[in-house]
C-alpha cells in the first residue's frame, strides 16, 4: 500500500496541472472503495486546480469551492498519458484541461482507492477531521510523542503507526525508523524514554525525507505519474529482510507480527 513518500511522490507528479482548468472528468468506472460521486463531472467542469497538496496518505486537490480527496488504496496510481492513447486496463478515471496536451488517468486494479468531493470544511470531512499531526512538521517533537505515549501499554511500532497520533509513518518506515533508534517494535510505549523518543522523531522525519528523494518504495504496485517504481526498497535495513544477516551487526533479521501487520528487526541492534 503507498504510505507517505510514495503519496508525496505523486503529489510532486501532479503539479503540472496545478492552476490548469479542467476540460472534462470522466468516471469509467465508480465502483470503488467508495462509489464516485457522478456528479463530480458536471461540478467539477471548467474548475481550477489552484492547489494540489498531500494531508497524511490522502491527496487533496483545492478548488474555488471545492476539495478532491482522493486516496490511493492499495493499487491505486495516476500517470499523465496522451488523449489519443488506448486506455489500460483498470483506468477507472480520466482528467482533461484546457491548454494541455495530456490527460490524468487513475488506474486501481483492486479497487481499494477512493475519490470523494468535499462540498463543506475539508477539516470537518470524516477520513480527514480526526487525524493526528504531520510527521514532518514542527508540531511532531519528541515532546510531543512523549506526552502522547505516557501510560500507554501499546507497542511502539503500533503507536507510531496510530493515524489519531501522527499520520503516514507506516508499516515500512516504522520498522525502519525504530530500527535507526535501536528500539524493539514489540516494547511498551510508555517505557520508551524522553531521549529516545526525541531520537525517534528525528529518524522518522530523516527516513521519510530520504523515501522522499528516491521515489518512495515500490514493493509491488506503485509507481510515479511517469510510470516509474521508486527504489528506496533497496536500502531498506530490516523490512522485508527476514533471515537476512542485519547490514549493521551480521545478526540474522526477525519477523513478528503486531496489530496484525509483520514487524522486522534486529534482536541486536534494538534492545
Amino acid at each position: 500500500m503507498p504510505e507517505l513518500p510514495e503519496v508525496e511522490t505523486t503529489v510532486n507528479g501532479l503539479q503540472p496541472i496545478q492552476s490548469l482548468t479542467i476540460k472534462a472528468f470522466s468516471i469509467f468506472n465508480p465502483n470503488l472503495r467508495w462509489p464516485v460521486d457522478p456528479e463530480i463531472s458536471l461540478l467539477l467542469e471548467n474548475e481550477i486546480a489552484l492547489q494540489i497538496y498531500r494531508r497524511a496518505k490522502y491527496i487533496i486537490l483545492k478548488f474555488q469551492s471545492f476539495h478532491l480527496v482522493i486516496h490511493l488504496g492499495m493499487t491505486g496510481k495516476f500517470t499523465f498519458s496522451s488523449p489519443a492513447e488506448s486506455r489500460k486496463k483498470h483506468d477507472h478515471i480520466e482528467i482533461s484541461f484546457f491548454n494541455f496536451n495530456q490527460v490524468v488517468r487513475y488506474n486501481d486494479p483492486r479497487r481499494f482507492g477512493s475519490v470523494h468531493l468535499v462540498r463543506g470544511k475539508l477539516e470537518e470531512f470524516f477520513l480527514i477531521k480526526n487525524l493526528g499531526v504531520e510527521p514532518l512538521s514542527d508540531e511532531f517533537s519528541g515532546d510531543y510523542l512523549f506526552q502522547k505515549a505516557r501510560n500507554r501499554q501499546q507497542a511502539i511500532k503500533a503507536f507510531i503507526m496510530n493515524q489519531s497520533i501522527v499520520v503516514g509513518v507506516g508499516n515500512i518506515y516504522a520498522s525502519e525508523a525504530l530500527f535507526m533508534t535501536g528500539i524493539p517494535p514489540q516494547k511498551k510505549s510508555k517505557q520508551v524514554s524522553k531521549k529516545l523518543m526525541s531520537n525517534l522523531t528525528d529518524n522518522i522525519k530523516a527516513v521519510l525525507n530520504h523515501a522522499i528523494e528516491k521515489g518512495g518504495s515500490s514493493i509491488n504496485d506503485f509507481f510515479n505519474t511517469g510510470g516509474q517504481a521508486g527504489y528506496f526498497q533497496i536500502e531498506h535495513q530490516v523490512y522485508g529482510r527476514e533471515g537476512l544477516p542485519c547490514k549493521r551487526c551480521g545478526s540474522f533479521i526477525k519477523k513478528i507480527v503486531i496489530a496484525q501487520r509483520s514487524s522486522f528487526f534486529c534482536r541486536q541492534c534494538q534492545r
